[in-house]
């Protein structure tokens, strides 16, 4: 297990379909819950989410296209780790387009639990 599934919670095997082996370097990203993608996000410095989202925005259309050929309720496991790249892509979209920073500015310790998520 890598320092990222201790801290983040493990997760299945996060292999990305061929045509979107250009984003296999962010697998990392690749979290099944809400609680885990925020807490990488506040975890990683905004370089490391500049690029994560530098490379994801650039194929989101593409992403989004290829993972409505298949069945949400019976993806293969590595379109449903492209589908987690994408909710990732938008839990850091504010830090990057807004904010500069991981964190919600002025929130001081404040935290939000998510109590419900998107299936899958």
């Amino acid at each position: 297990m890598t320092n990222d599934e201790k801290r983040y919670g493990a997760t299945h095997d996060r292999d990305l379909p061929a045509a979107f082996a250009d984003l296999r370097p962010f697998t990392d990203w690749c979290l099944s819950t809400e609680a885990q993608r925020y807490a990488k996000r506040l975890g990683s410095d905004m370089a490391e989410i500049q690029a994560f989202y530098d490379a994801i925005t650039a194929r989101a259309e593409d992403a989004l296209a290829y993972c409505d050929k298949f069945p949400l309720d019976d993806l293969p496991d590595e379109v449903l780790n492209l589908m987690h790249l994408l909710y990732s892509m938008i839990t850091v979209s504010f830090s990057v387009e807004c904010w500069s920073q991981p964190r919600v500015p002025d929130s001081g310790a404040t935290w939000l639990d998510c109590v419900s998520e998107p299936v899958p």
